[in-house]
């Protein structure tokens, strides 16, 4: 542990919480203290180690930034603009104040674990598009987040899906920090990494601009079961 540069402390702590993992039926109390003290971990490790460690749910956690600030209610912005005629800025308290979609699918991430009846609760993409105006001539958007750093791209028609939303809540609860709240990309038949966390710009642009994985040669339409090279069973 000390040769990647892991605080002992930290290993320690790390070593101990993998062997608590294995208890899928543990209380929900457990399991929320395991995602929350991973997920704070995740946020100070810059060795990526957390990122082998599965939460209490079955998830990873993941990001490509060293180190992502915490956003609420006060200081939470999602921005929607581009080619679109009427630009806006939605505060938390707002977003959650639209009419909400549900959506309860499972998780698969394309390193091939799989988090199965999963819901998931926001404002469908379409609608804050539909508020905002699409222009003729743009045909995707480009997702942009917190973290200074991911991006992510669907078609317009992609995006305008019903099961694809701005999320506010996981698992019938506020979405956490570490599962990149206040609000996240949910894209439910594509592969994890199209559903970006900690989310904070929808741009609409005249064609589709690859984002960081897709830059790392992910693909860009990133269907479960139908790209990558992989054959899981869809999502849908």
């Amino acid at each position: 542990m000390a040769r990647l540069g892991l605080h002992p402390r930290l290993a320690r702590a790390l070593l101990d919480g993998a062997g608590a993992l294995g208890a899928r039926r543990a209380a929900p109390w457990l399991r929320r203290g395991v995602e929350a003290g991973l997920g704070a971990a995740a946020g100070k490790d810059p060795t990526g180690i957390t990122g082998l460690l599965p939460d209490g749910g079955g998830f990873r956690y993941y990001s490509v930034a060293a180190s992502v600030p915490e956003r609420g209610p006060a200081d939470y912005r999602l921005t929607v603009d581009g080619l679109v005629e009427r630009p806006a800025a939605y505060g938390l308290d707002a977003l959650r104040a639209l009419p909400q979609t549900r959506v309860v699918r499972d998780v698969q991430c394309v390193t091939g674990w799989r988090v199965p009846g999963t819901s998931f609760e926001g404002v469908p993409v379409s609608r804050l598009l539909d508020a905002a105006g699409v222009r003729p001539g743009a045909r995707a958007i480009r997702f942009s987040c917190f973290d200074g750093t991911y991006t992510e791209s669907l078609t317009l028609p992609q995006a305008r899906r019903d099961d694809v939303m701005v999320a506010l809540r996981m698992q019938d609860r506020p979405l956490s920090h570490s599962h990149g709240g206040p609000a996240r990309l949910y894209v439910a038949p594509m592969y994890f990494y199209k559903s970006a966390k900690w989310l904070s710009g929808i741009t609409v642009t005249r064609d589709v601009e690859p984002g960081y994985w897709e830059g790392l040669g992910y693909d860009v339409d990133a269907w479960v079961g139908r790209s990558n090279g992989r054959d899981d069973a869809p999502t849908v």
